[in-house]
């Protein structure tokens, strides 16, 4: 058992220079029935777009405050205590501002500790503690919560997670021990791996007091005052708390060891093996089955001290960085002034990819949207296919009636393209070949006003190619999606040499204004996302060329840590996309991209791969077998991934010193929103330092110094 009183936490004073405080002050309350509650508001004295978080001078101070009401509670002038915090916001966590300026493995250590020590105490007062989660409640902020005695939570808040994982860390002062003695295992699972893991889910209020994690819900109109009522009514015995989601012995002893298991096997389908933290966070899930909460805690210390000092943890902290603030202020950005106001978009063609970009332009920027193509059928069926999804998101309740309908309403197809001439932003989506996009471009450039924006989906193109033919080049702009269009949040914005600067803005305005990171990249074959993954592809392709295995292949880029495998990657896109991608990229740099006629062959199927129930390729179909290609020279699985390591550093410091990207922030920023690239890796750039491949390939690092935990 770890005697927290008597660590020495003067080590984490070095560490306060710049940080916000979050304030503590203490207000008594008179309850109806006369006892009285001492209310604590978490407030750092900023608005709500600076969220309360807590740092070393936080948890002193808030250390105090509690130590203060312990023996308040103990002279019996105080009958309970409940913490809140300022408007709309709780606790977004603790201040990793400065984690970059940890000294040792030690001082982590005493990080963790703090947490234990001063946030633990909660439930050591005395008397009842209540936590009044009134806001966003994240990481910190939700252990707050559940190391008090009750929980109540406004219907209006924010969000609330556990979001450690995401980050490389674990849920450290008290969540991987405490929830799921709380709601049971499968629903911990979920909250501290599973939601991380997608995306960086966060729960909602009502989610929240269904899982069992909050005891009462109240609306945001009369949160606090409902919230004393209630907390009076426990007190009181009025009001009588169950907990029906508590685990007991038989949960313990038979389901709790099958879910971790499960849980371990969907970790090892999805992510692979090479993320620490989710594992560790797993191992912490499993042994809270027992044992004490002292020892509980003393696990998460130990867990945390070491995460937090490791490199895949510094990585994540960078690519935090740049998601958070790089994406939020694109560099290269023109200024927004000088962007055309985009009252009507046109769409042109009407397939899957139209669809989806029509269906997102009417949701975010409720304007009319109008779609076209070769005849009415396909127009109908677009426009068919538009509406069907605004029904499937009223039905879901993401949408209201009304304004569903009114989106609807907003939706037209037609034939007759003379329908464009009052568009302000027009984008194709039609068949990627050169002279498909220029005879469209340059049929539409005849109707449309003199200032209205023409913008390319290409994903590989030259964008000053497609718009040579175009009266005013200038107009014209690389707007390149990712699919699914409504989930991936990039959008390479592509500049060729013509390219004004409100066409520019215009853009990157938009993309705003549709809720995608916008970044700014020249006009280069491939741009940044799919040059980079046509460098992993064609490596793989490469190798099975040579005689290796298919598997062997998949489980060679398993370090990498990408979401998928490069021919699960590839069947998911399409081969016929990947066949083109990789003859554009060769094409244009024969002598480091391979392509090989195995793809076509390959894309002319209509069953590749096999696959087992998690998505993982397990081998090619009979008929991939027949037309595929091979040699008899295997590769061994180190050498594969040493060549596409060497191969990505290689054609990052290409792209640097052609001035494709500004920085290579920008390179680890799209293939952390285009490709998914992990948080753990910080993109490419920080990996391939960490390897040794940037000094292989052109005797430097991205990076400097190249961006690793502490001590390494």
């Amino acid at each position: 058992m770890t005697d927290y009183t008597s660590i020495d936490f003067t080590p984490l004073d070095a560490l306060t220079g710049d940080e916000v405080v979050t304030h503590s002050p203490v207000r008594d309350v008179r309850l109806p029935s006369g006892n009285v509650l001492a209310l604590i508001t978490l407030d750092n004295g900023r608005d709500h777009t600076r969220p309360n978080t807590l740092g070393p001078a936080t948890l002193a101070e808030l250390g105090q405050t509690l130590e203060t009401l312990k023996k308040r509670a103990s002279a019996g002038e105080i009958h309970a205590v409940a913490i809140t915090g300022k408007q709309y916001i709780l606790a977004a966590g603790a201040d990793l501002s400065d984690v970059a300026k940890l000294p040792s493995k030690e001082v982590a250590r005493l990080i963790a500790q703090r947490g234990h020590q001063v946030i633990g105490s909660l439930s050591e007062l005395g008397v009842p503690s209540f936590a009044f989660v009134n806001g966003l409640a994240l990481g910190g902020g939700l252990e707050i919560a559940l190391n008090s005695t009750y929980r109540t939570v406004d219907s209006s808040a924010a969000a609330i997670a556990l979001p450690e994982v995401f980050l490389g860390i674990i849920p450290g002062w008290g969540g991987a021990y405490l929830l799921p003695n709380l709601i049971g295992i499968e629903n911990a699972l979920e909250v501290v791996i599973s939601n991380p893991l997608k995306q960086n889910r966060m729960l909602k209020p009502q989610q929240a007091f269904d899982l069992g994690i909050m005891d009462a819900i109240f609306p945001a109109a009369s949160y606090l005052e409902d919230s004393l009522r209630w907390a009076d009514g426990v007190l009181t015995g009025r009001v009588r708390v169950e907990r029906k989601n508590e685990p007991g012995k038989l949960e313990r002893l038979t389901k709790w060891p099958i879910a971790i298991k499960m849980a371990r096997g969907m970790l090892e389908s999805k992510i692979g093996t090479v993320p620490r933290s989710p594992y560790v966070a797993l191992d912490l899930l499993d042994k809270a089955k027992s044992g004490t909460k002292s020892e509980g805690f003393a696990r998460e210390d130990e867990a945390l001290a070491e995460l937090i000092t490791g490199d895949q943890f510094a990585a994540s902290m960078y690519a935090f960085d740049l998601v958070q603030k790089r994406a939020k202020r694109p560099v290269g950005a023109p200024d927004k002034a000088l962007a055309k106001k985009v009252t009507k978009v046109g769409v042109i063609g009407a397939g899957l990819m139209a669809s989806q970009f029509a269906l997102l332009f009417v949701r975010k920027l409720r304007v009319p949207v109008i779609i076209t193509d070769l005849d009415q059928g396909r127009v109908d069926k677009g426009v068919a296919s538009i509406r069907e999804e605004i029904g499937k998101l009223e039905a879901k309740g993401r949408l209201d009636g009304d304004t569903a309908n009114q989106l609807r309403a907003l939706v037209h197809g037609t034939t007759d393209r003379s329908e464009f001439a009052d568009c302000d932003f027009v984008i194709e989506a039609v068949f990627e070949e050169v002279g498909v996009k220029q005879e469209v471009f340059s049929a539409i450039e005849k109707i449309v006003a003199d200032d209205a924006i023409l913008a390319t989906n290409t994903s590989s193109l030259s964008v000053a190619e497609i718009g040579s033919v175009l009266q005013n080049p200038e107009r014209l702009v690389g707007f390149h999606f990712f699919n699914p269009v409504a989930v991936m949040p990039l959008i390479e914005v592509v500049k060729t040499d013509a390219t004004s600067d409100a066409a520019l803005s215009t853009a990157f305005v938009v993309a705003k204004g549709l809720g995608k990171n916008a970044v700014l990249t020249a006009d280069a074959p491939g741009f940044v996302v799919n040059r980079l993954l046509a460098k992993v592809m064609g490596e793989a392709a490469r190798a099975v060329y040579e005689g290796t295995p298919i598997t062997v292949v998949e489980k060679a880029f398993a370090p990498l840590g990408l979401p998928m495998g490069p021919f699960q990657l590839i069947d998911l896109v399409g081969w016929k996309v990947a066949a083109h991608v990789q003859d554009t990229m060769a094409h244009a740099f024969p002598e480091r991209f391979f392509s090989s006629e195995n793809f076509h062959e390959l894309a002319a199927l209509p069953e590749v791969v096999e696959k087992d129930k998690g998505g993982r390729v397990t081998g090619w179909t009979k008929a991939a077998q027949k037309v595929l290609v091979t040699g008899k020279t295997p590769v061994a699985p180190e050498t594969i991934l040493a060549r596409v390591q060497d191969g990505l550093a290689q054609e990052i410091k290409i792209m640097l010193d052609e001035s494709v990207v500004p920085e290579v922030q920008d390179i680890d920023l799209c293939l952390i929103l285009g490709a998914g690239w992990p948080f753990i890796d910080g993109g490419a750039s920080p990996y391939l330092d960490r390897e040794g491949a940037s000094e292989r390939a052109f005797g430097d690092t991205f990076h400097h110094p190249p961006i690793r935990g502490i001590g390494a």
